[in-house]
């Protein structure tokens, strides 16, 4: 017996240690902030004790019993009927050949995904949050897997990019083998303050990233840019639970004006947007992955259209759902609920499939496709 439990003993003590010295030399898991950048983040007015901080006090979990969150946990074990799809979702297959040339006037959008959202503005191409790895997790055997097998379009075959945005490093927005596809076609980076590190890392070159602070602002060849408030949090590892910050972006270029709201629970935040930089043609919202238990840091759908509102949008779209399955609700109820919510409240919701390349200024997609989609 006592050999049996030395044997067991060792077996975890090395699997402990191993694990670590994985997570500390893996790449995938990113980097520290340091330098003129760490001198950035301690000196922020939203850092505190060590940590980025919300405008609202925001629980990751509601206070729910602890036994209630046992059930939740094992309900992630078990699984959750229809939570993903039985058959692959249907796409609109793009070509190389689509994405020819230099964009025109106006905005184009095509949805990859979960939010991975590619913009095309006056002339300039960004890449929103482009996640496009097939599970959201550090490793390729562990975590929720794309319900697509395929992408629209191969990474290999993408435009060359203006600026690839990130609204914070969590691993179903940023992700490694993305990154490295992406950063010898991408002229520019944008981040929150603290995600420059992690690019730093994986070879992107820091004459080519820009870190901003909520409220901070750039311009890149006409394209304006503002970080915004979010209420969420952040960290790629065990100890780096809100080291870096996460935001929103507003993006203007001429007259047209939209944005993205990466991840958020519900706050007065959108407001303050809205009456800074709205009215919006475009919101792009998270609607997904929500539960009651952590209400504070995703929205629920009928939130999503409370926030729209908020923002002084024009016309919605859903991201955040249609890729991966990351909470406990069936995959189609986001968008079922948005739906609902937005007719209700005389809201132009757009949704698109994955893949559809639509412009703002015609034919608006609004066809239900996810009916009959097991």
């Amino acid at each position: 017996m006592k050999k049996f439990m030395y044997i067991l003993l060792s077996l975890i003590a090395t699997l402990a240690v191993g694990g670590m010295l994985f997570m500390a030399f893996a790449p995938q898991f990113g980097a520290a902030a340091h330098g003129q950048s760490l001198e950035r983040i301690q000196k922020a007015k939203n850092y505190k004790d060590g940590k980025f901080q919300n405008l609202s006090p925001t629980p990751m979990m509601d206070e729910s019993p602890f036994l209630d969150k046992v059930k939740i946990f094992a309900k992630f074990i078990g699984g959750t009927e229809g939570a993903t799809p039985a058959e692959e979702l249907p796409m609109a297959p793009l070509k190389k050949e689509d994405f020819a040339g230099t964009p025109g006037a106006g905005v184009k959008v095509t949805w990859f995904g979960h939010s991975a959202v590619l913009l095309e503005v006056n002339g300039k191409r960004i890449f929103a949050d482009p996640m496009l790895g097939q599970r959201a997790s550090p490793v390729s055997f562990i975590g929720s897997k794309r319900f697509n097998e395929k992408l629209p379009l191969a990474i290999e075959d993408l435009p060359p990019l203006d600026v690839v945005l990130l609204s914070h490093d969590h691993y179903d927005h940023l992700d490694h083998g993305t990154i490295l596809k992406l950063k010898a076609k991408t002229r520019h980076f944008i981040v929150p303050l603290g995600v420059a590190a992690h690019l730093q890392r994986w070879g992107v070159d820091s004459s080519k990233i820009t870190e901003l602070n909520w409220w901070e602002t750039t311009d890149f060849e006409g394209l304006f840019l503002a970080s915004t408030p979010a209420r969420h949090f952040s960290g790629r590892g065990l100890r780096d639970r809100d080291k870096t910050l996460w935001c929103s972006w507003v993006l203007k270029s001429g007259n047209q004006s939209i944005y993205f709201g990466g991840d958020s629970g519900y706050d007065i935040h959108f407001k303050q947007i809205g009456e800074k930089y709205g009215p919006f043609d475009l919101t792009l919202l998270e609607c997904g992955q929500y539960n009651e238990a952590w209400k504070f840091i995703h929205m629920m759908p009928e939130q999503t259209a409370q926030a729209h509102l908020d923002l002084k949008g024009k016309v919605l779209m859903a991201t955040h759902w249609g890729a991966f399955s990351l909470a406990l609700h069936h995959w189609k109820e986001p968008i079922q609920r948005l739906s609902k919510a937005a007719q209700q409240q005389n809201i132009q919701l757009v949704t698109p499939l994955i893949g559809q390349r639509w412009s703002l200024q015609s034919n608006l997609p609004q066809t239900q496709w996810w009916q009959g989609v097991e």
